[in-house]
């Protein structure tokens, strides 16, 4: 026989076992009695019988008053809201965009659109912009880690307006005009790396090829509105050199971007580099949409950037330098494309085979032209975040090297260059080819600031621009009259866009969406084949 009992008290320290002589009939028991008391422990019952009894007490909790309920809270959580994070980065790319429209315009004046200037087009003239450009980005590069980048935007502007004052006051004076298109070159240099940089930093994962594409928008918007006005104008009639109208336009760009400067937000990285938190914090949070943005979002987003300092400044710069040769050589390549996409052969080949096409009537081609590379560079920098940098990359050059190579095999042959067929197909192609390099140099600027560690980051964007100028001097000086078609040019750059092409597939990452961290990670790999 076993009893068992429940006790709320302490759990006696007993146990007891009584013996004696077994009663008739039954023979030997043996009685197991277990107490559960909710009160105080019972008394043991001495058995009469000879039995063997087990006591085992087993205690529960004291029994009382159930706990009372938790007290009613109100917590009041601020969702952030998404469109507010959205407009913040239209506005930096709109800022953006204007940073960079007189700098198209001057880029594409020395690039063969540079028509009724009223005095003679020098080599010199051509290349001073770009000599310029080398020299603004070498000096920002030296001083960006220890200055806002507010500081290179208002002083690039100045620059540039200075440039399209001079432009306005002396359109027919050759010495005048070419300083300032020194002064132009040497404020887009300004502006290039540091915009590079900030753009990366401040722009969300999902929006960074949208923020950092605006670079090349502006810069391809501004050459599309200097190709169409300079193709177009008469100076018979408008009694105007396009001098004056291009300083004009300079003018009210440069205004603009001053103006828009007034809502440019610095990078929370630049602060967390300083161990200026508060600083930091609010511009991450000016970032996200402002008040409206929640504290969770501001947490992770801040944390995120706190990381990327942290493991920025843990490594010295001999570790980033070692890290940075992969990236650096996938840049170089990558970004010396860019200086093939809008050059003075191509330039030739189309006002030449327009005019063989259409005679005196070929105006509509050249405005086509123009108005494709802004279309093509804005569907671009659209498709950068989705569907992703590299796949919108692949796709423009290989249509890039297609048409290249296409343009070569129809000059191969110099009796084409009278024949009326082939030379609407070079005017056709020139013009499709502008579309799909719009394609391609959207995604460059996004991939210039995500490849590189902090601290040399910098210094090779710098170099990569420098070099990129370079090019673009080299074949100016080669192709010192604009209207001789170079069979040699077309099909040395398509080759190399093949073997870019090839190179690429196998060697760049696809960053969408990602952290700087994980893309600089991404590039240090030697290979990386995913395409999407």
């Amino acid at each position: 026989m076993e009893k068992t009992y429940v006790t709320a008290g302490p759990l006696p320290q007993q146990q007891e076992t009584h013996f004696g002589a077994p009663p008739p009939n039954y023979g030997q028991q043996t009685a197991n009695t277990t107490y559960f008391v909710t009160g105080s422990v019972p008394p043991v019952v001495q058995p009469t019988t000879a039995t063997t009894t087990r006591t085992i007490f087993v205690t529960t909790a004291p029994a009382g008053p159930p706990p009372p309920p938790p007290p009613t809270q109100n917590v009041n959580v601020i969702i952030n809201n998404n469109s507010q994070s959205q407009k913040r980065q239209r506005q930096m790319v709109g800022t953006a965009s204007t940073l960079f429209l007189y700098g198209g315009m001057d880029m594409a004046q020395g690039l063969g659109w540079s028509y009724y200037s009223g005095f003679e087009i020098t080599p010199e003239y051509n290349y001073s912009w770009f000599i310029g450009v080398i020299i603004g980005a070498v000096v920002a590069s030296l001083c960006v880690q220890f200055l806002p980048k507010t500081v290179f935007y208002v002083l690039g502007n100045i620059m540039e307006l200075i440039d399209a004052i001079i432009f306005v006051s002396a359109p027919y004076e050759y010495e005048p005009i070419l300083a300032a298109r020194w002064l132009g070159g040497v404020g887009i240099g300004l502006i290039t790396v540091p915009f590079l940089i900030h753009s990366s930093e401040a722009a969300s994962p999902n929006n960074r090829g949208l923020v950092s594409g605006s670079e090349q928008l502006g810069l391809s918007l501004g050459m599309a509105i200097q190709v169409i006005y300079n193709s177009q104008w008469e100076y018979e009639y408008l009694n105007m050199a396009s001098n004056r109208v291009h300083g004009i336009f300079g003018i009210i760009f440069s205004a603009i971007a001053l103006g828009s400067l007034s809502m440019s937000v610095e990078s929370p990285t630049f602060y967390i580099t300083r161990n200026q938190e508060s600083k930091g914090r609010e511009c991450q949070r000016i970032l996200l949409g402002g008040p409206l943005c929640s504290d969770v979002l501001l947490d992770s987003t801040y944390g995120e950037a706190k990381l990327y300092v942290v493991e920025g400044e843990s490594e010295s710069i001999g570790h980033q330098l070692g890290a940075s040769v992969m990236p650096f050589l996938k840049m170089l390549l990558f970004r010396s494309i860019v200086a093939f996409s809008f050059s003075t052969p191509l330039t030739c080949a189309l006002l030449w085979s327009s005019y063989e096409y259409l005679g005196y009537n070929h105006g509509w081609t050249l405005f086509v032209y123009g108005l494709l590379r802004f279309v093509g560079t804005a569907l671009g920098v659209g498709f950068s975040d989705w569907p992703g940098r590299k796949f919108t990359s692949l796709l423009g050059l290989t249509c890039m090297a297609a048409l290249m190579l296409g343009i070569a095999g129809i000059y191969g042959e110099p009796s084409h260059q009278t024949s009326w067929y082939f030379m609407t197909q070079v005017s056709h192609l020139c013009m499709a080819f502008q579309i799909f390099a719009g394609f391609y140099v959207a995604t460059s600027s996004v991939y210039l600031g995500e490849a590189f560690p902090m601290k040399t980051k910098p210094y090779l964007i710098a170099l990569i621009v420098c070099i990129e100028q370079i090019i673009h001097i080299i074949v100016l000086v080669s192709f010192l009259d604009v209207f001789v078609i170079e069979f040699r040019y077309f099909v040395a750059v398509g080759i190399i866009m093949v073997v870019a092409l090839i190179a690429f597939a196998v060697l760049m990452p696809e960053t969408r969406g990602m952290t700087l961290r994980e893309a600089g990670k991404r590039f240090r790999r030697v290979h990386d084949v995913a395409a999407y």
